[in-house]
């Protein structure tokens, strides 16, 4: 599309490229690990609303938007208080596809408000604290159940248990949802197969003309092993190269890896990344209990060498971290410089599970 008949930007990102401008910025931890200190029960999942609803609703966490809402906007209030700049939206699973497994397909949009004004809520409330302060609500996108890229049946590897249409079809109402509640940017998530992310940015970009606006798109991979890979076999390299054309704002890696780990693959994306690039590990390994060893002190050691090796213009936490993680990794970034933006000399950069670089 032409430069002149873009969709014209929103207010959110000059105040967005702004704050990069001036310091490494800082994204919240996880939500799920915090849910789970409530100690929710099926009634709580439930609320009155889906007090007879037919099917187990327990897990569901999205759903406590609209059930438990006090619950989430205390957990964002609680991570803009350990010092995030952004907090995400409670919406990892809220599109059709991803509420399939509950049977709450119909109120997908619903969710997507709710979640919004949860986190808006909050984030009003932690500027009105601290006049002169400016949060943010990034829209969670996640990465689906369900994938393009793989088949779930080994023998037969030829099938897909959903198709492109219906993908895009479902990230096309989540992020409508998401840009009509009040979003400031969207941020598509935990990416383990590329053609799931290629059918969310194709999305997105569909809603951008319907809508004529354009917010600030931060894409996140992750990286599952120590093989360098995506789930669905692209290098870091590779995977930029798949996703570059969108522009994003950011590009970075969250899940999987605890930040010592992610580390080469990082400096990877420092080097060949136009945009910011993110970084928001795991608070380590799951341990053989299903929890996270790693403490406050440890990510924020991690993710402080990673600010002052120039590589970072975003940190934050992912799987097992909590507020005191937060703070630790606030405190230890504030006052170091946050990566210039390189100039990367013009070439044709294709990709397959491999990068290919004509210059």
């Amino acid at each position: 599309m032409p430069a002149e008949s873009l969709p014209p930007e929103s207010a959110s990102f000059a105040a967005l490229r702004e704050l990069f401008a001036k310091r490494i910025v800082v994204l919240d931890g996880a939500m799920g690990s915090m849910v789970q200190t409530y100690g929710l029960t099926e009634d709580d999942f439930r609320g009155a609303r889906f007090a007879d609803y037919p099917h187990d609703l327990k897990g569901n966490n999205d759903l406590l938007c609209l059930t438990k809402p006090s619950v989430i906007e205390e957990i964002h209030a609680a991570y803009f208080a350990a010092g995030a700049d952004i907090v995400e939206t409670n919406t990892f699973s809220s599109t059709t596809i991803g509420m399939a497994d509950y049977h709450l397909e119909s109120i997908v949009t619903e969710l997507n408000h709710a979640a919004v004004a949860c986190a808006r809520r909050a984030a009003l409330a932690a500027e009105a604290s601290t006049p002169g302060r400016r949060c943010f609500v990034a829209g969670a996108i996640g990465p689906l159940n369900r994938t393009l890229s793989m088949s779930p049946d080994v023998n037969r590897p030829d099938y897909r248990a959903v198709t492109w249409s219906q993908v895009v079809t479902a990230y096309t109402e989540q992020v409508r949802a998401l840009i009509d509640a009040g979003v400031d940017v969207l941020l598509v998530e935990t990416i383990f197969d590329t053609l799931n992310a290629k059918a969310a940015l194709f999305a997105i970009e569909g809603v951008f003309e319907e809508k004529n606006i354009r917010l600030p798109v931060m894409i996140s991979v992750t990286i599952t092993d120590a093989s360098g890979r995506t789930l669905s076999g692209q290098t870091t390299e590779a995977f930029y190269n798949s996703i570059r054309h969108a522009k994003p704002f950011s590009v970075g890696i969250n899940c999987a890896l605890g930040g010592r780990a992610m580390r080469p693959y990082i400096e990877e994306l420092a080097r060949i990344a136009e945009c910011h690039v993110t970084c928001y590990p795991n608070a380590g390994l799951p341990n053989a209990f299903g929890g996270y060893d790693e403490t406050p002190a440890d990510m924020a050691e991690v993710l402080s060498e990673f600010a002052r090796a120039g590589l970072v213009n975003l940190v934050g936490g992912c799987c097992g971290s909590t507020p005191p993680h937060i703070k630790a990794i606030a405190d230890a970034v504030r006052e170091l410089p946050s990566r210039p933006l390189p100039k990367i000399p013009p070439a044709l950069r294709l990709s397959g599970l491999e990068p290919l670089i004509v210059a």
